[in-house]
């Protein structure tokens, strides 16, 4: 009798897959149009440009962001060179050959610097060595808080002390005091993998977020606390309800952009794991419907080596959850809070 049991409820749970899966599937691209870490349509231009070694386009990009004050993006664009110039840097090396004190170019070459020291067996010396470099940057642009924000990047990863690290914080939130990315930096050296605590992050984290302007990334710093908490494991439920009202606010963040929008793309991808983490698959199908064809190499490479294809599973799972505990003839919903509503059994 037991046997027969569990065969009628995996053919019961297999029904309902059969059933409500396509329907979950609605507004979800399919898995050959998701994209890993897309540029956006302002730097994609400048990657095609610098694949044929022609810098100009990299340079007006950034000048134009510099000029215009536009620091988040000037921030993503700088991350987004460095990284093709990771692969491949002669049309930096010509840049810098052409222009070598122009302030856009070695901001890029300091961010090179510092993720190819991140990478190396000799990491803190290689890091050390740079520092002049990164100098030279901040100085070639006064107003600006990206060298600041590869600053504090440079100072978590060559061991800085507090004291030092406080410092260079004065400095980046002098220049942008609602600069996401010097935020983050921030949070990574409180973090309790490397110099703070899971408290200090939240801390830190939560007073961020409530300080933030409307729409700024800022208010998804907790997710990223929780994300790190959840990480550790062993948290109690004090901890998880903490978790629970940073998902919460990077939900509410997150939907105050447009859909299927790669600037907030990464945010999503990481609101979305930690809501897969937590069980809450309504939320999280939501979150995926947002992200669209937009899946980002963080947070996924925390779990796989192919960051695309545990993104699709992890997608895969959260329709599967749903399909699987939503009655034949009933839907999932939502209650008046935005909250998940258990499916019915």
């Amino acid at each position: 009798m037991v046997g027969i049991m569990a065969l009628l409820r995996a053919l019961l749970r297999t029904a309902r897959v059969i059933r409500h899966t396509p329907r979950l599937s609605d507004g979800l691209p399919p898995d050959d149009a998701v994209l890993l870490d897309v540029p956006d349509a302002r730097t994609a231009p400048s990657l095609v440009a610098a694949a044929d070694g022609d810098w100009e386009p990299a340079a007006k990009l950034l000048a134009t962001a510099r000029a215009e004050a536009d620091w988040e993006s000037r921030d993503r664009q700088v991350a987004r060179l460095a990284a093709f110039a990771y692969a491949r840097d002669d049309w930096l090396v010509h840049w810098l050959a052409d222009a070598p004190r122009d302030p856009d170019a070695l901001v890029v070459k300091a961010e090179l610097e510092v993720r190819r020291a991140w990478d190396s067996p000799a990491r803190r010396e290689r890091l050390r060595e740079i520092g002049p470099l990164i100098d030279a940057a901040a100085d070639s642009a006064p107003g600006d808080p990206v060298p600041w924000r590869i600053a504090l990047d440079h100072a978590r990863g060559s061991h800085a002390t507090h004291g030092a690290f406080e410092a260079l914080w004065e400095q980046a939130i002098r220049r942008s005091s609602h600069h996401y990315g010097c935020h983050v930096a921030a949070l990574r050296y409180l973090s309790a993998q490397w110099y703070g605590s899971h408290r200090e992050c939240f801390d830190f984290a939560e007073q961020a977020a409530a300080d933030a302007l409307p729409g700024s990334l800022i208010k998804a710093l907790p997710v990223r606390a929780a994300f790190a908490q959840l990480l550790a494991g062993g948290y109690s439920t004090v901890h998880a309800e903490r978790i629970d009202r940073a998902a919460d606010l990077a939900v509410e963040l997150s939907a105050g952009h447009p859909a299927a929008d790669p600037g907030p793309a990464e945010v999503r991808n990481l609101t979305v794991s930690v809501l897969v983490r937590r069980g809450r698959w309504e939320a999280a199908l939501e979150e995926f419907r947002l992200i669209g064809p937009y899946a980002t190499s963080f947070p996924w490479t925390y779990f796989s080596d192919d960051p695309l294809d545990r993104f699709l599973q992890a997608r895969d799972g959260v329709r599967h959850r749903l399909a699987s505990a939503t009655p034949l003839r009933a839907a999932p919903g939502r209650d008046r809070t935005g909250r998940d509503r258990p499916a019915a059994h």
